[in-house]
């Protein structure tokens, strides 16, 4: 028999749009709360147009919203206004990523709902938080990832800004949301008392950059892109093969020592350019040259047969498909299954949070059509539905 997820009892009211709201709520829903979506009516979330489309209905949209709930209310509208506030009353968490000031014009700040709902945590996930200078401007995700720094470093030397091929910006506000909110649960048990918690993307972003700003903290020199290497270990980067290009990640001497040997270059150990990681990071244009060398002259995949069993952490680079067919991916169960009445089954990323004595199922509910729940949701509050 299925066992509940570790936040079953756990009721959070979902206001937040597009990615890193729904993001944080889908890790909350995926391990057990109950997630209730308030959404435009008509409209609904602006990620319901979001391609690619299947039959119709966003495959982005169901990615970050499955298993949760929908109810459409106008909150501006009085009779609304009584559904969201008898919800209200049933909630542990409000979720909101609106611009600040925004719900305090609706009279649902932060200081109204808490003399009302002492107990009630209010997450609010933004592009620049509550405070400072910028916190009125919006943003999307490209937006903190050029202010926040990180395409700054990404990409390859002297090349055009790069951003990074996923939406680190709304993924980062989403994690760091999640964990502000099991943070609030766990300091309510003590206190009893729920708290505000007040998420921004750049700070997110600014957090993400930790080597780069310690390293221009510790030399003043400002840090750019590497392409394919790591600033600090080496060698700990992309090189060329025979068929393509693979990641050799020797992190330490021994690793490194070990590393010499496979490719048939003993000698590179006793050279004092490459004694230590530190002389290793110093000489790194000579060292690469050496190595791209020796693995030009085979394939990726005759390289890691000697690299894997020997422990030195390498990779071939995989695209999207070689990903999910990969063969730890299926064990861990990282691509699951939504099945849709409209879309059929789509594949999409797991839940990497696992937890002993919980069930961490392959199969999970899809997410609602825009006000799809409404009835159940009023009936469970003893409010009239429409028909009635």
């Amino acid at each position: 028999m299925p066992v509940p997820g570790p936040f079953s009892g756990v009721t959070v009211i979902d206001l937040t749009r597009v990615l890193a709201g729904p993001f944080s709520t889908m890790i909350l829903s995926d391990l057990g709360a109950r997630v209730i979506k308030v959404e435009t009516p008509g409209t609904g979330d602006d990620a319901r147009e979001y391609g690619p489309f299947v039959n119709g209905k966003s495959a982005y949209f169901v990615s970050v919203n499955r298993g949760k709930e929908s109810i459409a209310l106008n909150l501006k509208d009085d009779s609304d206004r009584t559904i969201f506030e008898k919800l209200l009353d049933t909630a542990d968490i409000i979720v909101e990523n609106y611009r600040p000031g925004t719900m305090e014009k609706l009279g649902y700040g932060w200081e109204d709902l808490h003399v009302k709902y002492p107990r009630l945590i209010y997450a609010a996930c933004s592009g620049f938080g509550h405070t400072g200078p910028h916190s009125k401007r919006p943003a999307y995700d490209m937006v903190v990832q050029a202010m926040g720094g990180i395409m700054s470093i990404t990409g390859q030397p002297g090349g055009e800004p790069t951003r990074v091929g996923m939406s680190i910006g709304d993924i980062g506000a989403g994690l760091y949301t999640t964990i502000g909110m099991v943070t609030a649960l766990y300091d309510r048990e003590r206190t009893g008392e729920g708290r505000k918690l007040d998420i921004g993307m750049l700070d997110c972003q600014i957090a993400f950059c930790e080597n780069a700003i310690a390293r221009y903290g510790a030399t003043g020199e400002i840090p750019g892109p590497l392409g394919g290497r790591h600033p600090s270990i080496t060698p700990f980067q992309v090189f060329k093969t025979l068929d393509g290009h693979m990641i050799i990640a020797a992190g330490n001497n021994a690793m490194f020592h070990r590393f010499c040997d496979i490719v048939g270059r003993p000698d590179l150990k006793d050279d004092p350019r490459y004694e230590s990681n530190r002389s290793r990071t110093e000489h790194q244009s000579a060292l690469e040259l050496e190595v791209e060398g020796i693995l030009a002259t085979r394939a990726t995949a005759d390289w890691l047969s000697e690299l894997d069993p020997a422990g030195i952490p390498a990779s071939g680079i995989n695209n999207v498909e070689a990903v999910m067919a990969h063969p730890q991916v299926g064990p861990r169960k990282m691509v699951i299954e939504v099945n849709d009445p409209k879309v059929g089954k789509l594949k999409v990323a797991g839940n990497p949070v696992k937890l002993s004595g919980y069930d961490d199922p392959i199969e999970r509910p899809t997410a609602p059509d825009v006000d799809q729940d409404r009835a159940r949701i009023l009936a469970e509050l003893n409010l009239p539905t429409a028909a009635e």
